[in-house]
């Protein structure tokens, strides 16, 4: 009778550890800052999710811009400015055709960061979570904040 029990406990223990899935593919990472360079252009840590791996960075490009633009960097060191360029309630949805255009896949997004603060090892061994459907990668990127601001005055999103 105790093999028994045992060997139900067992088998129980071993189907339970075998069907979990990995859940890094729908964890939130935030954007950490690293800090802040005199120009005042922002070092972040940014996190993408795609289908593989080239999907995941343009993605954390992407949300390391728009972190900067709408929430403000509050994760990480406290040198980073923590409030947003964009004060403005809903400036996302108001001017939806703007930013759709601006965060395009090749679009003006990427005139505001640099990879200068990323060393050679850190593009081979970037941090890397993975799931059977998707990738979620980190990357250290610069954010060109006070270009970023001058930009978003002259299309009029923002007022000096």
């Amino acid at each position: 009778m105790k093999k028994m029990v045992f060997t139900y406990l067992l088998l129980m223990l071993a189907s339970i550890s075998f069907s979990q899935k990995k859940t890094a593919g729908y964890y939130i990472y935030k954007t950490e800052c690293l800090g802040v360079e005199l120009d005042g252009s922002q070092t972040l840590k940014a996190w993408g999710n795609g289908r593989n791996r080239a999907d995941a960075v343009e993605q954390a490009k992407k949300n390391a811009v728009r972190d900067v633009i709408f929430k403000g960097i509050i994760e990480g060191k406290q040198d980073c400015n923590q409030k947003p360029i964009v004060f403005e309630i809903n400036a996302q949805e108001k001017y939806e055709d703007y930013f759709n255009a601006f965060f395009a896949d090749g679009g003006e997004y990427k005139n505001f960061i640099s990879l200068k603060d990323e060393r050679i090892f850190d593009k081979i061994s970037r941090d890397r979570k993975k799931t059977s459907e998707s990738v979620t990668n980190g990357i250290v990127v610069r954010v060109l904040r006070a270009e970023l601001k001058k930009k978003l005055i002259t299309d009029s999103i923002i007022k000096q």
